[in-house]
C-alpha cells in the first residue's frame, strides 16, 4: 500500500484506565483497554472495527480522536502526529476529524434547537461569512441527511431516534471533515431504521468523499459497509482482512466463532456453531500469552506462554491484506 493512500495510520496505541485504592487514592492497578494496536485507514475506505462488548472499540476510536487521551503509541492523519498537537492546533484538526456517537438520544443537548446544534460547529470554526450563509449551510446539511427544513427550530426530543441519528450525522458533517469514527451508529435504533442509516452513510461517503472507521457488532451489518474489516478481542486487533475474505475465509479461532453465530435465514441451511467456552478475561489482567486462549478450541502449550505477533500469512491470492494473530492461522 502506497504511503500516499494512507489518510491515518495508528501505531501501538495503548490505553490504559488506572485503579486507584487506599486512603491516598494512589495506582494500584489498570484496566488495559487498547493493547498495542496498529493499523492504517486509507483515503476514501471503510474500515469495519468488530468485537464482544467492552473490548475496547470504541476507546480506540475516541483515543484516535483524542477525546480519551491515550497512554502511549501513535496516531498520525495526514502525516501529522495528532498526539504532539496542543489544545489550538488538535481545535483546528477536528474539523478534519469528527465522530458519530451511538446513542442519538444522550448526544444531542436537550435544551438547543436543531439550528443551534447544527450552527455551533460553524460557530466554532467560523465557517459563514454572514446570517443568510450560517442558515444556508445549515439547511444544506438537513437536506443532506434526509431532513426537512421546518427542523431547524424544534428541539431532540421532537424526533424520533432515526431522525436523531441524522441530525447528529449532519452535526459530524457541518465542518467538512474526512475522516469521521462511526461508533455503533446503528446500534440504538429500529432493524428497519438501521438499513435507511447505513445506506445514508454510504451516499454521503460517495458523495463527500469520506473515510470511515465503523464501529460495530452486528457482522452482517459491517460486511455490507466494510472494505476491510479489523476483529478486536481484548484490547487486542487479532485479525484483519479485505471483508469479502474475512468472511469467506477467516483464519483466526476468535473470528471463527463470530462468524459461526452469523443467524442465516434459511430454515434448511445447516451450519456448525462454534460455542466459545468461559468469559471473557479480565482485561486489568489478562492472561500470559495469547489472550484468547482460556477460550480457544485450537489452543496448545505455546499459546499460553508466548503472544502471537498481528502479521501477514500466505494464505490467498490477496495475501497481502491478510493479517492474523494466531501461532495456527495457517491450520484450516
Amino acid at each position: 500500500m502506497a504511503e500516499a493512500e494512507v489518510l491515518l495510520s495508528v501505531k501501538n496505541l495503548v490505553k490504559k484506565f488506572p485503579i486507584k485504592g487506599g486512603i491516598w487514592g494512589r495506582e494500584v492497578s489498570s484496566v488495559q483497554a487498547v493493547s498495542d494496536v496498529s493499523f492504517d485507514i486509507r483515503k476514501g475506505e471503510t474500515l469495519g472495527l468488530v468485537g464482544e462488548s467492552g473490548c475496547g472499540k470504541s476507546t480506540l476510536g475516541r483515543s484516535i480522536l483524542r477525546l480519551i487521551e491515550p497512554t502511549s503509541g501513535s496516531v498520525t492523519f495526514k502525516g501529522t502526529d495528532v498526539r504532539a498537537l496542543d489544545f489550538q492546533a488538535m481545535r483546528k484538526l477536528r474539523r478534519n476529524m469528527q465522530i458519530i456517537f451511538q446513542d442519538p438520544y444522550a448526544s444531542l443537548n436537550p435544551r438547543m434547537t436543531v439550528e443551534d446544534i447544527l450552527g455551533e460547529p460553524l460557530d466554532i470554526h467560523k465557517l459563514y461569512t454572514n446570517r443568510n450563509d450560517r442558515m444556508e449551510r445549515i439547511y444544506k446539511l438537513l437536506d443532506l441527511c434526509g431532513l426537512r427544513r421546518e427542523a431547524v427550530s424544534r428541539y431532540p426530543h421532537e424526533f424520533s431516534g432515526g431522525q436523531r441519528q441524522r441530525i447528529c450525522i449532519a452535526r459530524a458533517l457541518a465542518v467538512e471533515p474526512e475522516f469521521i469514527v462511526c461508533d455503533e451508529p446503528v446500534s440504538a435504533l429500529d432493524v428497519s431504521i438501521q438499513a435507511q442509516i447505513i445506506n445514508l452513510l454510504q451516499d454521503l461517503q460517495k458523495e463527500l468523499k469520506l473515510t470511515y472507521l465503523f464501529i460495530a457488532h452486528d457482522l452482517k451489518v459491517v460486511e455490507h459497509i466494510s472494505n476491510r474489516v479489523a476483529v478486536m478481542y481484548l484490547g487486542k486487533i487479532v485479525e484483519l482482512a479485505e471483508a469479502e475474505e474475512l468472511y469467506s475465509d477467516p483464519r483466526h479461532p476468535y473470528t471463527k466463532a463470530l462468524l459461526s453465530a452469523i443467524p442465516i435465514p434459511d430454515p434448511d441451511y445447516k451450519k456448525s456453531r462454534i460455542v466459545l467456552k468461559g468469559d471473557v478475561p479480565s482485561a486489568i489482567s489478562p492472561p500470559n500469552g495469547c489472550h484468547f486462549h482460556p477460550r480457544c478450541p485450537i489452543v496448545k502449550e505455546n499459546c499460553r506462554v508466548s503472544a502471537p505477533v498481528l502479521k501477514v500469512y500466505d494464505f490467498s491470492s490477496n495475501s497481502a491484506q491478510h493479517l492474523a494473530s494466531c501461532h495456527y492461522a495457517q491450520d484450516r
